[in-house]
Parts: structure tokens; sequence; C-alpha cells
């Protein structure tokens, strides 16, 4: 079943963010909204690993924070990627220092994971879409065959896969990680 526009393609985004918040999440792109997939289990553990260990480097140090299912709104489009990181010095912070509710900047990272039955090129059209504004870093993990695509600014999209070492942000620079490395966390047994 692939996701399908769901109301008018005359509706603003203003007013798409005035709806209430759906679970799995919506997203605008052009006028349309879409419905993400459910997260299941390879999804939901491969995003909790990367949320975690990008956590554990990037927060004691103040130099990045990755989001999972964080609504980003820019450049006319709301999207919620799997995992948004935002390094530090960028995240939206009220003037008392808490961090703001609106996130209405692309992340500085982007990292989708495809799920069964979801349509790969409009998740990929949402990593260039980042990438034409703003946005650093892209990953598509694709665990049926334990690849992951890396989208660049003013690059070719290259497929990672193995022993294959994948680039992280600037400030996370010196973290060595293989796609070996992400793919085996699904392994529990």
């Amino acid at each position: 079943m692939k996701l399908s526009p769901q109301l008018s393609s005359n509706l603003s985004l203003e007013e798409f963010l005035k709806l209430p918040e759906a679970k799995p999440y919506n997203e605008f792109i052009d006028g349309k909204i879409y419905q993400k997939p459910m997260p299941q289990g390879e999804h939901s553990t491969l995003q909790s690993f990367l949320v975690t260990n990008i956590n554990k480097l990037g927060q004691p140090q103040k130099l990045a924070y990755a989001f999972p299912e964080l609504r980003c709104t820019f450049a006319g489009r709301s999207l919620v990627p799997d995992i948004a990181v935002f390094e530090w010095s960028r995240i939206p912070l009220l003037s008392n220092g808490r961090i703001a509710n609106q996130f209405e900047i692309p992340p500085d990272w982007t990292i989708e994971i495809l799920s069964p039955k979801q349509s790969p090129n409009r998740v990929i059209r949402n990593i260039m879409f980042s990438i034409q504004n703003g946005t650093k870093l892209g990953w598509f993990l694709d665990s049926e065959d334990e690849s992951i695509m890396v989208f660049q600014p003013n690059q070719v999209p290259e497929i990672k896969q193995g022993d294959d070492v994948l680039p992280v942000l600037d400030v996370l620079k010196g973290w060595d990680l293989s796609v070996k490395d992400i793919f085996s966390c699904l392994n529990f047994g």
C-alpha cells in the first residue's frame, strides 16, 4: 500500500500546521498531505540505535543532538524525518534558553529509514529537498539490502555497504561508523 495524498491540494501550509498531529505523522509536501507509515521492528531498532549513539557522542560536548520524528517546517514544506540531527549552535531556543517547540529550519543531518510498503522515491525526494535547502548530510537506510545511500550538497549520492565508513557531520568527526556497525543492531540472536 503506497502512501497517497489525503487532503485537497488547496490547503495552505499555515492551515496544515493548525491541524491536530496524527500518528503516524503527516507531512506537507507541495500542498498535499502524506501519511508516514507506522514504524515496525527493524525501523524502530535502527532509529533508537542511531538516536542513542549520536546523542551519546554529541550531547555531552554540546556538538549536536538527534531528534526522533521531529517536525521541521521550512521552504514551504513540513517534514518529519525519522531522525533530524541539529548542530548544537543551530538548535532553536527560547529567550530563557529552553528548547523551542517549533523548528522552522532544515536539520543539519536528516536520516530516513525505509519502511515496508513505503515509496523510496518520496523519501529520497524529501532528503534531496532538505539538501537543496541547507541540510549538510542525508542518509537513506534500506535494511532489506543493508545499504545506506548518502546525500551531500553538490555531490552525486553514494551507496555504502558492509565495512564502508559513513560520513557524519563535521562537528562529530572522528566517529568512525560503518554500515555493518549500524545494521548489526538488528541482530538480537
